[in-house]
């Protein structure tokens, strides 16, 4: 029976609350930090590591996500099954095992191995930070907490390249060792400290029998096929997206995910890890949809205005870096304000429809970027961005929740992490293709044939450099391609946001449930219950 926390347990929350918090945000902080490291160490890995195709580039930089992203709903289902306790430690332990072999590769199939393993475990690590959190608190306070740990793992995604750069002038091996520590730190605090409970089948052979083996083994490969598409069109090697190379797995993906969708509603799928109910209400389908959308603007700018420092300021890409610190510098504190606003008035609906118009204002600031914008006109623009952001991440899922019952928290937290990876693919995937084609369209405005054809092809966004050799005309006409190209960029992003706005008048203002109702929790949460009412509960 699933246990209720009252309001007034609120304010008694003992040592067991915080310590599951503080390794929340411990391990979500490293899974973030190890997404973001590679760009920077990856030029010195493959230098000193033997590659064997000129693939493994591309592999060796996408599998981590690859894989983060298309185990999180079917882990979600075992997360049901198992309880949250044992599947967080096992993908703790996962990330540890792919951290130690990609540090200590000498080829790259053992590094792509590592971070493919690691990938596994991360995608877990963040599907369950929130899903733990969601156990631990009713639905009105999820946004406060989720604010708490999502900006831990903001942070991470901030200093990320930082520590990379540091560690890889010494040795680059260690960006990956050091996570075996404090993943081993983690995986203590959750056996000994960290007490989640769930109810128990009766044998091993009951619970793996609840597993949606067919539907899960449909959604990995058809999502795999997909996203290998993805990354091979923008990889920029030789595979056009003309290129049957590329058409044909993002076909194959698109049909398997249909089919995917298929059985799960089908008789045959007696329990399924994507429930058809996740849409059976509007406001949860726009829920979904939202987040999707969020992600494809973070990601969107979070890649490309860098390029902007780099193109058409011309500083190196530490300083570009460092003038990207502004936006994750109000994003973190701006989060956990909005989500504390959330539990404090329980309406989400004015904060989305918020955060959508500081997104649209500040993509449409970033039209008027050039080469000597004041710095204290760009630090704003980004902090209006960022302000946008933080409105979104800490409140969609509790908005998704709130028209679901306790019982789907689980798949909706599977489904709302999938969809926030598989938006930072695309935030990625579509710019690039605009990218390419406006600098096609207007790259005839560099007169220097020799330098039109070093950037031609996909490569501005790669080698955004001042050569010396260029003359001063020459800068001049590269920078402003790039000004221009990347206005274009942003316009394309503001009917995305627009887009998002829109579809928040979709949305129904829910109720926030101010009690928890769940078969999970922290032990000392569920003891008297448990005693009570006799359930069989098994850690």
């Amino acid at each position: 029976m699933p246990s209720t926390e009252p309001t007034d347990q609120r304010k008694t929350r003992g040592w067991r609350f915080w310590m599951a918090i503080l390794s929340l945000n411990l391990i979500g902080f490293v899974a973030t930090l190890e997404g973001t490291v590679l760009g920077t160490a990856l030029p010195r890995i493959t230098q000193e590591i033997r590659t064997s195709g000129s693939m493994d580039y591309v592999w060796m930089a996408d599998t981590f996500a690859l894989a983060q992203t298309v185990v999180q709903p079917p882990l979600s289902q075992i997360c049901n099954i198992f309880g949250r306790r044992t599947p967080m430690m096992a993908s703790v332990a996962l990330f540890a095992l792919g951290s130690g072999i990609a540090g200590g590769a000498n080829n790259s199939t053992m590094f792509i191995a590592g971070r493919t393993i690691q990938g596994i475990g991360s995608g877990g690590i963040l599907l369950m930070v929130e899903l733990i959190v969601c156990d631990l608190v009713p639905l009105r306070e999820r946004g406060k907490y989720l604010g708490i740990v999502l900006s831990s793992s903001a942070v991470g995604a901030v200093v990320g390249p930082v520590i990379a750069g540091a560690l890889v002038e010494a040795d680059w091996r260690w960006i990956f060792y050091l996570n075996l520590p404090i993943c081993a730190l983690v995986i203590l605090m959750m056996r000994f400290s960290v007490r989640l409970r769930h109810q128990n089948n009766a044998t091993w052979k009951a619970s793996l029998a609840r597993v949606d083996w067919i539907g899960s083994s449909l959604f990995i490969a058809s999502l795999c096929s997909l996203l290998v598409g993805l990354i091979f069109g923008g990889s920029d090697e030789k595979f056009a997206w003309s290129s049957w190379r590329v058409i044909l797995p993002i076909v194959l993906g698109i049909v398997g995910w249909i089919a995917f969708h298929i059985y799960e509603v089908s008789g045959s799928c007696k329990e399924p890890s994507v429930p058809s109910i996740l849409f059976s209400n509007r406001t949860s389908i726009v829920g979904f949809f939202l987040v999707f959308d969020a992600s494809i603007l973070m990601q969107w700018v979070a890649f490309f205005l860098p390029i902007y420092f780099q193109g058409v300021r011309k500083v190196s890409p530490l300083k570009s870096g460092i003038n990207f610190l502004p936006f994750q510098v109000f994003l973190i504190p701006a989060a956990s304000i909005t989500g504390a606003i959330l539990s404090k008035t329980g309406k989400y609906k004015p904060l989305h429809l918020t955060g959508f118009i500081l997104c649209t204002l500040g993509l449409g600031l970033l039209t008027l970027l050039n080469d000597d914008t004041p710095t204290v006109q760009w630090v704003v623009f980004e902090a209006i961005e960022a302000m946008g952001q933080a409105l979104l991440i800490p409140t969609i899922l509790p908005a998704i929740q709130a028209s679901l019952s306790e019982s789907e928290v689980a798949s909706s937290v599977g489904l709302y992490s999938f969809l926030r990876s598989f938006g930072w693919f695309w935030g990625i995937t579509i710019p690039s293709i605009i990218f390419n084609n406006r600098w096609g369209q207007l790259e005839g405005r560099i007169s220097n044939l020799d330098v039109r054809a070093s950037l031609s092809g996909g490569q501005a966004y790669h080698s955004t450099g001042t050569h010396p050799s260029w003359s001063s005309t020459t800068l001049a006409e590269v920078v402003s391609v790039y000004t221009d190209t990347l206005r274009t960029l942003w316009y394309a992003a503001i009917a995305i946001a627009g887009i998002g706005f829109l579809a928040v008048f979709c949305e129904k203002s829910l109720a926030l449930r101010e009690t928890l109702e769940t078969e999970y929790g922290l032990e000392q949460e569920k003891q008297v219950n448990t005693e009570e009412h006799g359930v069989n509960v098994k850690n």
